[in-house]
């Protein structure tokens, strides 16, 4: 019994852990009743100033639903991504990225909103 308990504790941290990842900072660039326009930049800090490697332009409407498309320019090869989502209380995302060559991804998702 106690190890169904620390086994059911260690996925309930786990899921927790992954539930509070940051999100990127969404910079609007226009908004309207239909959605706003937003930039997501990539951004390194130093010591003493802050640089862009990439950024992230994309749609957010308001039922959640929305597309993004960017680029990271912090490696060696850019890599390109390109994504959506649905809206509503469980939400659907999926995307691909790519720099071109040897690394390619496809990414999906479900968030559910309680």
């Amino acid at each position: 019994m106690s190890k169904l308990i620390l086994a059911c504790l260690g996925a309930a941290a786990w899921w927790a852990a992954s539930a509070v990842m940051a999100e990127p900072v969404k910079v609007p660039l226009d908004s309207d009743d239909k959605g706003t326009l937003y930039v997501a930049p990539n951004v390194n800090s130093t010591e003493t100033s802050a640089y862009t490697k990439g950024a992230t332009f994309g749609v957010q409407r308001p039922d959640g639903s929305g597309t993004y498309i960017g680029t990271d320019t912090s490696t060696p090869r850019p890599t390109y991504s390109l994504g959506a989502s649905t809206g509503g209380n469980v939400s659907l995302t999926g995307g691909v990225l790519s720099d071109g060559k040897a690394n390619n991804g496809v990414k999906a998702g479900i968030t559910i909103k309680y």
